[in-house]
């Protein structure tokens, strides 16, 4: 297989590969390149058989033989007619045979041992939707409260204020922002509306204003939480929060437990009256607090955290050129790659490229991560043991080979959500070959259309979040908070549409063998990959509960 994935990134194609392995020889299936007619049929002596239907048509011929004497006339002229009948009978089977089977036949066709797409054949329904009856046992719940009476106290009656900074890029501030309403509902304090403060990488000034509706989100979680938009007129020095040690709450454990808030953060809000918390992203477990605190960040993230008016309008109109691009509907697939240079240097992981390319990753992860660089001696055990268990990203030529082998045709419309890819274009170029039809939406949209959102960084992520939940399967190439919040958003949502996400391990281990056929890796893909689209799971102890809200945000239907 990694043979082929070789070939795949110079010729975009899948070659003819026959299967030398010593192992049981069920490798040597057909590829999809080869045609079924290209294949003799055996007798039961071995021998080919070339003509299985001739006993077949030696019955048709003594058919014909009338001999046309008067004794005999009659007789013939009924086999005469019944032939012609039966001729008519399977003329009629045939063409109906023929059109139930360019209805519903897979869609791929063969010419002259070439795979070709028939544009008349119907893609199975198993390409882009989970099966009906797995998509009707479980139903979101997590919803606003039934209009009553808050039982919230008035705000100078709560136990003070909390204020955080929610850090990082889109994905990571929408859980600090959920977080946030939780453990101020744990400690009975009133939210200050978080403050969105990008890292040294995103560079953005934007505002929670600028890219969620703040009215929206006050009011549907009014019987919640109290939130008010700003710092309280009565506190004087603002420039004092975050600044003064006396004002912060640090060294909050990760997945702290809302014990220890109400032990150790809400003591010193009660004296102060306002306190920031810091850092606070993943500052809140999800199995060491009650059910309704998980069940009411699901309220926050599922429900009260809306975009503005202005972005899910244009992520709509991207959505519905990615369905009509070719004139008539068609559904879409939008492929998370996270393949950024970055990403790439942090995972320490070995990727198929050219001596100098290898020399300058080693020199950046150098520069980057010194302490886990060290003199570089250790990283090749390292990359090796990482992409066993499947902690390595997903190239871009892999990601195409899974694809087909799971069996989505050239023609798959793909919209991608990813920043600059390593490598460019040759590094793309496997991918693209494989399905040309694949765009951004850079190419969806004009630039005058997103320039009104280029201002703010987290727009745009905004759009492509988006697209990506709109879209009839989405696929993750790796790990990261947009990727687990988006399945955990379509999981959430109904879950009637795939949410993929690939085995890297059992991928790295098929790539690697160089025995595997094509038939072979077909298989073990669909195997595999039959529980991995999407469908809420039981969960377990320490789940994530931003991909997997199954419980307590999910009722029995």
């Amino acid at each position: 297989m990694a043979a082929e994935l070789r070939e795949l990134r110079h010729s975009g194609s899948i070659g003819n590969r026959a299967s030398s392995s010593p192992r049981k020889q069920r490798d040597e299936d057909q590829s999809p390149l080869i045609a079924d007619n290209q294949l003799g049929n055996d007798d039961d002596d071995g021998h080919v058989r070339h003509s299985r239907d001739r006993p077949f048509w030696s019955h048709l011929q003594s058919m014909f033989r009338c001999s046309f004497d008067d004794s005999r006339v009659s007789l013939c002229s009924s086999k005469i007619s019944l032939l012609l009948i039966f001729i008519v009978v399977v003329t009629a089977l045939v063409s109906i045979f023929s059109l139930v089977h360019r209805l519903n036949a897979p869609y791929l066709c063969r010419k002259d041992g070439i795979v070709l797409h028939c544009p008349w054949v119907k893609e199975p329904p198993s390409l882009w939707e989970n099966p009906y009856p797995a998509t009707t046992s479980w139903k979101p719940c997590a919803e606003r409260h039934n209009v009553g009476i808050s039982d919230l106290p008035p705000e100078n009656e709560t136990s003070g204020y909390i204020f955080i900074h929610a850090e990082g890029g889109l994905n990571q501030q929408r859980i600090s922002i959920c977080n946030a309403v939780a453990v101020a509902k744990i400690m009975n304090a009133t939210l200050i509306l978080p403050v969105l403060k990008q890292d040294q990488i995103w560079k953005d000034q934007t505002k929670f204003e600028d890219i969620f509706d703040v009215d929206y989100f006050i009011d549907y979680l009014m019987d919640d939480v109290r939130i008010v938009r700003d710092i309280p007129d009565w506190f004087s020095d603002r420039s004092e929060l975050f600044t003064s040690i006396r004002r912060t709450v640090k060294n909050i454990p990760k997945y702290a437990s809302a014990q220890f808030y109400i032990d150790n953060v809400l003591p010193r809000i009660k004296e102060k009256k306002i306190m920031a918390l810091k850092p606070f992203v993943d500052r809140l477990g999800y199995d060491n607090v009650p059910p309704e605190i998980n069940r009411l960040r699901c309220r926050v993230n599922y429900h009260a955290l809306k975009f503005l008016p202005e972005i899910e309008q244009m992520a709509d109109q991207l959505a519905s050129r990615m369905r009509n691009r070719t004139g008539s509907s068609n559904p879409y697939m939008a492929l998370h790659l996270r393949f950024e240079k970055g990403m790439v240097g942090l995972s320490f992981c070995d990727f198929v490229g050219t001596r100098e390319e290898k020399a300058k990753m080693a020199e950046y992860r150098k520069k980057e991560w010194p302490r886990r660089y060290k003199n570089g001696s250790h990283l090749w055990q390292l990359a090796l043991q990482k992409r066993k268990e499947g902690r390595c990203p997903l190239e871009p030529g892999e990601v195409a080979v899974i694809l087909r082998a799971m069996g989505y045709p050239k023609e798959t419309q793909i919209y991608v959500a990813s920043g600059q890819v390593y490598g460019g274009q040759n590094r793309m170029a496997p991918l693209r070959n494989m399905f040309p039809n694949l765009v951004t939406k850079e190419e969806l949209a004009s630039k005058e259309e997103l320039d009104g959102f280029r201002k703010h960084v987290t727009s745009l992520a905004a759009l492509d979040f988006l697209v990506c939940l709109k879209s009839d399967v989405f696929v993750m190439t790796h790990g990261g908070n947009f990727a687990k919040l988006i399945i955990g958003f379509r999981r959430y949502m109904g879950h009637k549409r795939k949410s993929i996400k690939p085995d890297k391990g059992l991928m790295a281990k098929s790539f690697g063998d160089p025995y595997m056929g094509w038939a072979s890796f077909i298989e073990d893909v669909g195997i595999t990959h039959q529980t991995r689209t999407g469908l809420p799971e039981e969960t377990f102890p320490n789940y994530d509960l931003w991909e997997n809200p199954l419980t307590p945000c999910m009722c029995r239907a």
